[in-house]
């Protein structure tokens, strides 16, 4: 495994692909933040959601795991995760337990949308980013019903 960049670069090293690579970074650090959100918000959210708080924050773990290979098997050193989170408001009820939830799969969303932009010659990782997009969105219309938000959906999810 290398350790960084510099060790990437220097000659007789495994060359990568910087653009997935630049882009799978942030994707990974927004699994992070979502697994710890989940962990959060499930502080908060009644018993009656919590299967899906805990099926929510499996496919995280999962993605987060799987982000995480794809980053060590290009010989690249993954993002840690942070040992806490900014939240964009205080949490300390069901509400904004809820809201945290929707902000987390945004983020998501958006962080694999990135990676699908910036990887059109890679069709396995634009396949994984496209799966990682599309379970973001739906969870984030799930968290919206459940808040009973509207409108449920975004025309465009991850887009800035």
């Amino acid at each position: 495994m290398l350790c960084c960049r510099c060790c990437r670069d220097r000659p007789g090293n495994p060359t990568v692909n910087r653009v997935p690579i630049e882009a799978l970074q942030p994707a990974l650090a927004a699994e992070h933040a979502a697994v710890w959100a989940y962990g959060l918000a499930g502080a908060f959210l009644a018993e009656t959601l919590a299967g899906q708080l805990a099926e929510a924050a499996a496919e995280h773990r999962a993605r987060r795991d799987a982000t995480e290979r794809m980053l060590i098997d290009a010989g690249v050193l993954p993002v840690p995760a942070e040992p806490g989170y900014r939240t964009p408001e205080p949490v300390n009820d069901a509400a904004s337990a809820l809201r945290l939830a929707i902000t987390a799969e945004t983020d998501a969303a958006a962080a694999w949308r990135s990676v699908i932009e910036n990887s059109p010659a890679e069709p396995a990782l634009r396949k994984a980013a496209l799966d990682g997009l599309t379970a973001a969105a739906v969870q984030a219309a799930s968290w919206r019903a459940a808040a009973g938000s509207t409108p449920l959906t975004v025309p465009f999810p991850g887009a800035p």
